[in-house]
């Protein structure tokens, strides 16, 4: 459990494993915690690095609006702090977004890319998602006692975290295809079959980038991380690891 200074942000993270980087990317108001079951399986190939964002566990909030081409410019950051070249990076929900937006901004920092869980344009969103953006006691008050018990603004500053990230979730539109296409590192697009995105969304994610994989996990929901650990886990080891077996029956031959 470390602290680096970004940009004058004592920006809190933790470090497992060793080996070449990884760094998992939580959601919106979510933890290093949310990583857990994650952790040690990846731990045991790669040097795992799980940093906390802006108003996010021990992190403390910072002046401003939030907004995800920020946080992805302090993610960069952080990693050119710590010395990090290069690294996969994993990202899950708002975590996703973020690891996109290095991939197109810093695309040197980026090996190989995981978006878990996330629409990148509104169209995107699953039915009902938009109903749950309006209600924000049912977007926000999951995280309110984790909140209390980790942020160095203490529990009164909630409330302000929580209007800037509602702020985000509803007002951001997101990453444009011809942007999402500048994404040249090897992905992976998984998600729940019962997400906050779409299966049409995702396949066309699949489409747009370079070179991409895609899968849709069945019988979970934006909680696919914790939901079902060991195949996500699996499916994250496969996929990082570079060995693939060969396709028996391709569709396109080289």
């Amino acid at each position: 459990m470390s602290y680096a200074n970004v940009d004058g942000l004592n920006t809190y993270y933790e470090t497992h494993g060793t080996g070449d980087p990884l760094v998992l990317l939580h959601g919106g108001l979510a933890t290093a915690e949310s990583w857990a079951a994650q952790i040690p399986d990846l731990a045991k190939h790669y040097q795992v690095i799980v940093p906390e964002r802006r108003g996010h566990g021990r992190t403390a909030d910072a002046d401003g609006r939030y907004t995800y081409r920020l946080m992805a410019a302090e993610t960069a950051r952080l990693l050119d702090t710590l010395g990090v070249s290069a690294a996969h990076l994993v990202g899950w929900s708002d975590g996703a977004m973020v690891a996109a937006l290095v991939a197109i901004d810093r695309p040197e920092l980026v090996e190989k890319i995981v978006l878990i869980g996330q629409y990148f344009t509104p169209d995107g969103a699953a039915p009902g998602v938009q109903a749950l953006l309006a209600d924000a006691v049912a977007m926000t008050a999951w995280a309110r006692e984790s909140y209390a018990a980790l942020s160095p603004d203490g529990p009164g500053h909630f409330d302000a975290v929580t209007a800037k990230l509602l702020r985000m979730w509803r007002e951001d539109t997101g990453i444009p295809t011809d942007e999402l296409a500048r994404i040249t590192a090897p992905a992976l697009v998984m998600q729940g079959d019962g997400d906050f995105v779409t299966v049409e969304h995702s396949a066309h994610v699949t489409r747009t980038l370079a070179e991409a994989q895609l899968a849709v996990v069945p019988g979970t929901s934006h909680g696919l991380p914790m939901e079902k650990p060991a195949l996500v886990n699996q499916l994250l080891l496969d996929f990082l690891g570079g060995e693939h077996p060969p396709q028996l029956i391709p569709l396109v031959t080289p």
